[in-house]
């Protein structure tokens, strides 16, 4: 093989598992997210709010092209705030 060649191949590889390990370290952060939500109490609604919120993100169908992410902040800010709304607070404390 030619070294030009070689040089794109090992740098392919080495951008493939930098990937990989992006990925299934997000993986395990939306796992223990899951736990989380489930721990906290809140009703299915706004879990399953939040969840449509990171499907809409994954998804490569958007509203707006994809160099522009605007829409899927949005999408995710509603689903953080509709969790937000609907934690339980401790007995006794008055939400500002």
């Amino acid at each position: 093989m030619d070294s030009t060649v070689t040089v794109l191949v090992i740098t392919a590889v080495v951008v493939a598992a930098l990937l990989l390990a992006v990925a299934v370290g997000l993986l395990v952060r939306l796992v223990r997210t899951r736990a989380a939500l489930r721990r906290a109490g809140l009703p299915t609604g706004p879990r399953w709010v939040f969840w449509g919120a990171v499907l809409y993100l994954v998804l490569p169908t958007d509203l707006l092209p994809d160099p522009v992410y605007l829409d899927d902040i949005g999408v995710l800010l509603l689903a953080l705030r509709s969790l937000r709304a609907a934690r339980p607070l401790p007995y006794g404390t008055i939400e500002p």
